[in-house]
């Protein structure tokens, strides 16, 4: 537990887990060098699930796709290496990846890990990214044909595509 006063963002965030079940951090780069992304904090705790992050999208739309995995966690769905999951994006299907990248805790879900350290038995979470398809074409990053900027837009987190496993 920590023993100083929260910052307001710190208890932003815990409220928004208490009150909603989790909250969404948002993280951009104003100068534009890495892609924006956002990941939930509090699916562990709350849902006994693993956390979720997801790429290259607008901040908005991304909170939504996060809404909607809680919806369908809560609702009994669960998480695993390559699973297709409908509804999570309009139009589209996306897949979930086991993140195992060396500098995800300490480059891209840090509040998630500083809630677990703090606030939970875990001290590491389980994460996995949702990859969605390029609009034009369907493809997947690792689909021979994917469109560069779809490939850009989703740093690999995983360590293997689901056609890999």
């Amino acid at each position: 537990m920590i023993d100083r006063p929260l910052s307001k963002p710190e208890q932003q965030m815990l409220d928004n887990v208490e009150v909603h079940g989790w909250h969404c951090m948002n993280v951009f780069d104003p100068k534009g060098e890495i892609e924006p992304f956002a990941y939930s904090v509090g699916f562990t705790k709350t849902l006994g699930a693993p956390e979720c992050i997801t790429f290259g999208l607008p901040s908005k739309l991304m909170h939504n796709m996060l809404w909607e995995m809680y919806r369908q966690l809560e609702g009994g769905a669960a998480l695993s290496h390559g699973e297709s999951w409908k509804n999570i994006l309009e139009g589209f299907e996306c897949v979930s990846l086991l993140a195992s990248h060396p500098d995800l805790m300490s480059e891209y879900t840090t509040s998630a890990g500083w809630y677990e350290r703090n606030f939970s038995e875990r001290s590491v979470p389980e994460v996995y990214q949702i990859v969605w398809p390029g609009a034009r074409d369907g493809l997947f990053p690792w689909d021979s044909g994917c469109s560069q900027d779809v490939i850009n837009a989703q740093p690999q987190l995983w360590r293997e595509h689901p056609s890999a496993t």
